[in-house]
């Protein structure tokens, strides 16, 4: 399978942004639907934000409004803007797609 790699992890204050990337190995991401996850300690993954091959977007009502996925095709990048940070933002974040393996995952946390 194919790798991702995310990396923009890291500490924010409460009201702060962040921006999360993740490469794409391979030839398939152009069409493939690509996703952001979140893990807390203790908690299932879920998925945060998805976006389709055509750049159509959906969000969980917790992050809507605040986070913006979006993706870059010929840099096999997609991103996550996440501003007006909240405490329970604080997560691994992933991304995925089918067809690739999941990453390492990107640290973030929010705390005064």
């Amino acid at each position: 399978q194919m790798q991702l790699e995310e990396s923009g992890g890291g500490l924010a204050q409460p009201g702060g942004s962040l921006r999360l990337s993740c490469v794409a190995s391979g030839d398939i991401f152009s069409v493939t639907a690509m996703g952001w996850y979140r893990q807390s300690p203790g908690q299932q993954r879920e998925r945060v934000a998805l976006i389709s091959s055509s750049g159509s977007t959906t969000y969980t009502d917790h992050v809507e409004g605040r986070f913006t996925i979006s993706r870059d095709n010929a840099k096999n990048t997609v991103y996550l803007q996440m501003d007006s940070l909240k405490p329970e933002d604080t997560a691994v974040y992933y991304c995925y797609g089918r067809g690739y393996s999941w990453g390492q995952g990107t640290q973030v946390t929010v705390s005064p």
